[in-house]
């Protein structure tokens, strides 16, 4: 027979059941119901009892109907007590549930033997070889753990394969203490102090995933919204939706009942808190999504199932070790994150035990897909998912108000976060300080070379300036120097040779020109008349006797003169 998928809803008056039984013979079904108690058949299909919280009645308005096209029956069951609130309609796999035997005889009776299981029907034996029954020795739990501290020695034959799933070795020889103690160790060895300061002061990443909001938040807000608007106990369904893979998840679970003693059920309240601790953290830094680390993430933030702790004595224990771990192991190591997963766990048991069952089905997925950590569902998960479907919600509830009390800050962690911080700042600030006075140096530095090439260039302007006044200087009096005594070797030659012979030319020299006025124009000699070029030597001498201060050059003069009188130009 196929156990079929189902759901239940309800409102004030009626109980909804809706089956789902694909290519079964519709005429041929059977349904019955009474109390609480509810039966449905179709061939192949075997619903074989519903255990309902509350109670049914027929008196003629149940209804039922079939939808050919999705293959679907859907039942409605009116209430004993109309308006009643059933609690716990999602909780399927303690729905299917057999009901608690109400029979006061004792669970386990001796029963007489047979005549026929007599002596003589005994086998025979060789009395002389002694025989003894193999008897299989279970030794009592040193050191257990797992959910309830119901396990032991699972890791001593599979040491070698889920090496990897935790970090205490050899678990089933280490006391409870022991591990505790080991943990510590191994945390304060792992603190890392830059990746803890690169996280806190570049935290642009880290704001990023803190503002992702998951669907808890959305349904926080809900509730929170309709508390006020009715008077009835309202329970997380209204708010939280299971899938049909999450429903198939549960239909699998095998029921069972847990005997816990106190103590191990307070263990058992603060592994939960661990476990969600751990997943909310996943479920921020990813944003949702899956990834193959996502395995690892849970398992390592989580004391509980990697290193079995069962030594927690309150909640603060707990948020201080999740703390810890947080800021060791993964790759954003930020407070804030710790924060974020406790008010996000907050929240969580807020919207009761249906939204926890949620995420603990989700862990179980995540872990059966990981190749190592599937015992972890063993151990833990598969646990935990049956135990809070029969969890009260006035126990979570309860739980919730003791966590939201419970204070968690940095000095908490025993890492020495603060101190680290302050030293951090100090040291940044003496940086920017000396940054800002290398970056002072350096202005006047440029300021000071600037100057320097200001005045080098200034100097060698001047300089050059100097030089071409002198050289200008120099030049004025080279060519004044030049005029005066290109005059002076003019009268010289004049004093020293004859001047003009009888046609008007030079005598005694070669030169076809001569030098008039400032010796800059030149004048031609043979294109000039001869009435003119003796007026323009006359001109010539007449400037140079007032130049010249010697006594020869009236001699001279006369000289000339009397030569023009004895020889007369036609």
């Amino acid at each position: 027979m196929i156990t079929p998928a189902f759901e239940l809803t309800q409102d004030p008056d009626f109980l909804t059941i809706k089956i789902r039984v694909p290519y079964a013979r519709a005429s041929e079904f059977d349904i019955y119901f009474e109390g609480e108690d509810f039966k449905f058949y179709a061939k192949p299909y075997f619903l074989r009892q519903l255990t309902l919280p509350g109670r049914i009645v027929e008196d003629g308005r149940e209804k039922a109907s079939y939808n050919a096209d999705e293959g679907t029956f859907t039942i409605q069951l009116p209430k004993e007590n109309p308006g009643q609130y059933f609690e716990g309609l999602d909780m399927l796999t303690s729905l299917l549930a057999p009901k608690k035997s109400r029979s006061a005889k004792p669970l386990v009776e001796e029963m007489a033997a047979s005549a026929e299981l007599s002596e003589d029907n005994e086998e025979e034996f060789d009395w002389e070889v002694e025989q003894i029954p193999y008897e299989e020795s279970t030794p009592p739990l040193q050191h257990p753990y797992g959910f309830g501290n119901l396990r032991s020695g699972v890791f001593q034959r599979l040491q070698d394969e889920l090496s990897d799933v935790i970090d205490i070795k050899d678990p089933d020889q280490t006391p409870a203490e022991e591990r505790r103690r080991k943990r510590l160790a191994a945390e304060a060895a792992k603190f890392e102090p830059d990746h803890y300061l690169a996280d806190f002061f570049e935290d642009e990443a880290i704001k990023h995933l803190l503002k992702y909001k998951p669907w808890w938040i959305d349904a926080h807000k809900k509730m929170t919204a309709l508390q006020g608007e009715s008077h009835q106990e309202h329970d997380s369904p209204a708010f939280v939706v299971f899938s049909e893979e999450e429903r198939e998840q549960m239909r699998k679970f095998t029921n069972k009942s847990y005997l816990l003693d106190k103590r191990s059920r307070h263990h058992v309240y603060l592994g939960l808190i661990d476990i969600l601790l751990a997943y909310c953290y996943e479920i921020c830094v990813n944003e949702g999504d899956k990834n193959v680390e996502s395995s690892w993430n849970i398992r390592k933030l989580s004391a509980t199932l990697c290193w079995l702790e069962v030594s927690f004595s309150s909640i603060h224990d707990v948020l201080v070790s999740f703390g810890r771990r947080v800021l060791c192991y993964p790759l954003y190591r930020h407070f804030e994150l710790v924060t974020r997963a406790f008010n996000d766990t907050v929240m969580i048991l807020q919207l009761g035990k249906a939204a926890v069952l949620k995420c603990l089905l989700d862990i179980h997925k995540i872990f059966m897909e990981s190749d190592p950590a599937y015992i972890l569902n063993d151990l833990f998960i598969t646990d935990y998912c049956i135990w809070i479907q029969k969890v009260k919600s006035k126990k979570l509830a309860a739980l919730c108000e003791s966590l939201q009390k419970t204070m968690l800050s940095k000095s908490h962690m025993g890492l020495e976060l603060e101190e680290l911080e302050a030293a951090a700042v100090l040291v940044q600030e003496e940086e920017k300080a000396l940054k800002a006075a290398g970056t002072v140096s350096k202005q006047q530095l440029l300021c000071s070379e600037s100057e320097t090439s200001d005045s080098e260039e200034s100097s060698s302007t001047s300089s050059s300036e100097t030089e071409g006044s002198d050289s200008d200087e120099q030049e004025s009096s080279t060519s004044e120097d030049g005029e005066i005594n290109s005059f002076q070797g003019t009268l010289q030659e004049e004093r020293t040779a004859p001047l003009i012979d009888c046609n008007g030319l030079r005598q005694g020299t070669n030169t076809s020109a001569v030098e008039v006025g400032d010796g800059k124009s030149k004048v031609s000699l043979q294109s000039m008349t001869p009435g003119k070029l003796v007026e323009e030597l006359e001109m010539q001498i007449h400037s140079a006797m007032r130049l010249s201060e010697q006594p020869e050059g009236l001699a001279t003069a006369g000289c000339i003169s009397q030569e023009q009188e004895e020889n007369p130009v036609p």
